[in-house]
């Protein structure tokens, strides 16, 4: 009887216990990387720019329209700063299509307002307006950093990074002290903290002049020594405020990593380090880091632009291939995070259909919310095919669902890219306390991911 159960039911189990000891040790390898990259990729642009040093080291050369193409070839191209896209040239023609990974590298986080700088009461705040799905409670009280660029008249662009470097000073949004928040805390949580109220506290102390605004005047007057800026700079500035943690090891057991922009930035590192490692693939592997996925993908850096498919149309024509003709046999992992079962929270999750940390890679087969609006659905054949591609490449993976039918939902790039006749399903990291300034996942569930994506960039089918 057991040996019918167990050849007819479906039994998850725990990563550690299948894991050999060469994957553990590739996997905190691998894990030490991906720490590094995203404890100095705090934006997108950061993040663009180490993945650039990254490929270079490896060997990728930029790509311009109207290059040779030859099998092995590594390309890179960049999208104004914001997003990227790297490709292998395959053995084959792109006329089989190509093998895609896709994800996104910007993160909830707090952009400063055009005109962002104001003193009241001798205090000195920047105004914010947040980007992406935050819960506005959790960015009060914690350490900021500022980052981001200042295009000044000249042409010049500026870099700034405030936070980030030891010893220099940080930022904070206050919040009510216990004793007189007790109409604060009679709101609901959406409430008691408002978009409009997350002002980041950046000087206190007065110019030494007796005009107005002497503060603002001090603190503008520090801008201006560190990066040659004026206030009316800021209508030219696209400037940042992130959590000003480390990436650290969490648990007794080191076994998790805890940090800010893990969605989808450890999605993003997956992918980009197993295009680095693909050795000779039967078809071109494409890698795309994109940008604005966590407000609609949107813009020209999202992945509802052209410029994705402008870079493809150049692979293509430099082989004498459509681009309708590679896109219906291209294949997609939409590589986003996936939300991780919490026992603190199970009223919301349907525990069987839920990723869990340590089961390895998420498969998402849909997003969307409730009746699967929004979403690209992949097809039984391509959930199919991947686990052939995974069994044989022993990689750990569980099918993950963002919560019970009704409770919510989500979306990524997938649709986007369905929409362009690509079979494209999603698969990531499964992430506890998604969106918040700190979030948290498994080591494991990294490797696997990584391991995941280049068992798809390797398939030889």
């Amino acid at each position: 009887m057991d040996d019918v159960r167990k050849q007819l039911f479906y039994e998850q189990k725990n990563g550690y216990d299948l894991i050999s000891r060469d994957d553990h040790l590739a996997s905190e390898d691998y894990c030490r990387g991906y720490m590094a990259f995203l404890n100095d990729s705090r934006t997108e642009r950061e993040a663009v720019i180490n993945a650039v040093a990254l490929a270079k080291e490896n060997g990728f050369a930029e790509f311009k329209p109207g290059m040779e193409l030859k099998p092995g070839m590594k390309l890179y191209q960049v999208n104004r700063g914001k997003a990227m896209m790297l490709a292998v040239i395959g053995k084959k023609s792109l006329e089989e299509g190509a093998v895609i990974a896709g994800a996104h590298i910007d993160s909830p986080r707090l952009d400063l307002k055009q005109l962002p700088l104001y003193e009241t009461d001798e205090l000195c705040y920047f105004r914010t307006h947040y980007y992406g799905g935050i819960k506005k409670y959790q960015w009060v009280t914690i350490p900021l950093e500022v980052h981001g660029v200042v295009a000044l008249k000249s042409g010049e662009t500026v870099d700034v990074r405030l936070g980030r470097e030891p010893g220099d000073p940080r930022f904070v949004i206050t919040d009510l002290l216990p004793h007189l928040a007790q109409e604060q805390m009679k709101k609901t949580m959406s409430e008691g903290i408002t978009g409009e109220g997350l002002h980041i506290i950046i000087g206190s102390v007065p110019y030494a002049d007796e005009g107005k605004d002497r503060v603002r005047l001090a603190v503008m007057s520090v801008l201006n020594d560190l990066y040659g800026i004026t206030e009316e700079d800021f209508l030219s500035a696209e400037l940042t405020a992130v959590p000003a943690f480390d990436v650290c090891e969490i648990g007794l057991d080191r076994s998790m990593i805890g940090g800010y922009g893990h969605d989808d930035r450890v999605c993003a590192y997956a992918e980009l380090k197993a295009i680095l490692d693909v050795k000779d693939p039967a078809r071109t592997c494409v890698c795309i880091l994109a940008d604005k996925e966590e407000t609609g993908s949107d813009g020209v850096s999202g992945m509802q632009s052209q410029a994705f498919d402008t870079f493809m149309a150049d692979l293509c024509a430099a082989q004498g291939v459509e681009l309708r003709r590679c896109y219906e046999k291209s294949f997609c992992l939409s590589a986003d995070v996936t939300a991780a079962f919490d026992p603190l929270y199970p009223e919301v999750s349907e525990k069987r259909s839920e990723a869990k940390l340590n089961y390895g890679m998420g498969i998402c087969k849909f997003t969307g919310a409730r009746g699967k609006s929004g979403t690209s659905d992949a097809s039984a054949e391509v959930v199919g095919y991947l686990r052939r591609v995974f069994e044989k490449a022993g990689v750990l993976w569980q099918m993950a669902e963002l919560g019970k039918v009704d409770q919510g939902g989500g979306g990524t790039i997938a649709k986007f890219m369905a929409n362009r006749n690509i079979d494209t399903i999603d698969a990531g990291v499964p992430v506890l306390s998604m969106h918040a300034p700190f979030e948290l996942v498994a080591k494991l569930d990294c490797f696997m991911t990584y391991k995941g994506i280049l068992a798809v960039y390797s398939d030889q089918e």
